[in-house]
């Protein structure tokens, strides 16, 4: 007779950000195959379900660090965890103000259907914080899979429009692509090792029974494939242009700030990891890290130069950012990792701030791309002064502006890498930052210093709308001028 498999004890408590996560989106999926009463609190209860999760991690943050792992230790609700969720769910939380729709915009967004688009963000949502609290890399593909599946509906989710199919489609078949090296680096690593938890695994090479470095290797760079795809690093960021312009514009929102937030929240956990850095690969990974920073930076920042179409200039600014943050990688210190956190708050708040001005234009030109291009932005100073100067605060801390999130979180991502003696490395950042300010200060000069060839539609900006860029732009500036707050509680992660 074949004995029964023994289950590894679940610590449901430790479990219960994601529990409420996830039984908040199947409220709000079942809200939204209901009569017409609930369909219509699907937005509010949407961003209610957020709260009980946050409530739940924030419980757990003076947790011993010995009581902070579940299910053989397959799952960790550290401090490092739990601060990657808050920053996850606050994401969400913009995205739903972001896409509850005006009134004139309500009828077309119930063709598509408004509750499901709630609850596959929600869902989205479980599959990163999944990612941010795992050690395991099977656990870790799981919430990389729970994060892909409903960002492809999303991206799709204006289903009459073909650039949303499109972008669809191709988001699709190469993140399936990205996935099979994911999976596939997986097992070799298991292979090399028997295990696919990241302790053991370094455990296994210190006692040197790794069964061949050239299969531990190889795995690692498989592996690693899915998750720069995810960052949009180079050379796996040709997808991210084309998927970002074609995708509805609170869903590009969502996807810049929270995607590459769950990415190098799941990358951290890799390669701060001893076998990472301290087994026998160290010096490959180091240059090999070093020159997909600078070529991420520079490929991002010289296409965005040339680009009319304000979500593809953002989407490419985005690979530079990912550059940024692989910098800080690279120097590897206790400075350069708080810096990530630090950088990856920043820039949620400056991105969603962003792009909610852009929903707020293309809805006015009727939401079907026509607000998306620079030109549309002519004039807006005079004709929108609130509105253009909360653009203006979003590019500035893009730039890296003195006052502004941005500035601070590149200055202490310069500043790790300096420490770290990357001084070539820093100088390409730095010198990118200063390329990167032509097309920012390109939008600013055209919504101030040009008039539109024709007197455009009046922007009805919904209050939702303007309460996420009140939120997104107090963000900034809080973090511009108040940042020692945030410093301390990234510098209290257990990395």
């Amino acid at each position: 007779m074949t004995p029964a498999l023994a289950l590894p004890p679940i610590d449901w408590v430790l479990l219960a950000p994601f529990v409420l996560m996830a039984a908040g989106a199947v409220l709000v999926t079942l809200l939204s195959v209901g009569p017409k009463s609930a369909r219509a609190a699907v937005a509010p209860v949407s961003l209610a379900a957020l709260f009980p999760p946050a409530w739940a991690a924030i419980r757990l943050w003076d947790l011993p660090a010995v009581e902070t792992s579940t299910m053989e230790g397959m799952i960790v609700m550290d401090r490092y965890a739990i601060c990657f969720n808050l920053l996850f769910l606050l994401t969400a939380g913009l995205t739903v103000l972001l896409s509850m729709p005006s009134h004139a915009a309500r009828e077309e967004r119930n063709r598509a259907g408004l509750g499901e688009f709630f609850s596959l963000v929600l869902f989205a949502t479980s599959g990163m914080m999944l990612m941010a609290s795992s050690t395991n890399l099977l656990v870790l593909f799981l919430g990389l899979e729970i994060l892909s599946l409903p960002l492809y509906i999303l991206v799709g989710f204006t289903r009459w429009q073909d650039r949303s199919l499109e972008a669809s489609m191709k988001y699709f078949l190469l993140g399936a692509f990205s996935t099979g090296f994911t999976i596939y680096g997986m097992a070799l690593m298991y292979a090399a090792t028997g295990t696919l938890d990241l302790t053991l695994m370094t455990d296994a090479v210190a006692a040197g029974q790794t069964g061949g470095s050239t299969i531990l290797l190889a795995g690692f760079g498989f592996a690693m494939v899915g998750f720069l795809f995810k960052i949009a690093a180079f050379p796996f960021h040709y997808w991210l242009p084309d998927v970002y312009e074609g995708a509805p514009t609170s869903v590009t929102a969502f996807m810049i700030a929270g995607t590459k937030a769950a990415a190098f929240a799941a990358v951290l956990r890799i390669v701060t990891a001893p076998l990472f850095w301290d087994g026998p690969y160290t010096l490959d990974w180091t240059r090999l890290l070093t020159v997909l920073a600078a070529l991420t930076m520079t490929a991002g920042n010289v296409v965005a130069l040339v680009q009319k179409n304000i979500k593809r200039m953002l989407a490419f600014s985005s690979i530079a950012h990912a550059g940024y943050l692989m910098v800080a990688v690279v120097a590897h210190s206790a400075d350069g990792l708080t810096s990530v956190v630090y950088y990856l708050a920043a820039y949620l708040f400056m991105n969603l701030g962003a792009f909610a001005v852009v929903l707020a234009i293309d809805q006015a030109r009727g939401g079907a791309g026509e607000g998306d291009f620079i030109a549309s932005y002519a004039g807006l100073g005079r004709r929108h002064p609130a509105l253009a100067a909360a653009m203006c605060l979003f590019l500035f801390s893009l730039t890296g502006v003195p006052l502004t999130g941005g500035f601070l979180a590149k200055f202490y991502i310069f500043k790790a890498a300096f420490d770290a003696e990357l001084y070539g490395l820093a100088a390409v950042g730095l010198l990118n930052s200063a390329l990167a300010a032509a097309y920012y200060l390109n939008v600013v000069l055209t919504m101030y210093m040009k008039e539109p060839v024709s007197e455009p539609p009046a922007v009805h900006t919904p209050a939702p709308l303007w309460l996420g860029i009140a939120a997104s732009a107090a963000g900034v500036i809080y973090l511009g001028v108040f940042p020692s707050r945030i410093m301390e509680l990234a510098q209290d992660l257990l990395l």
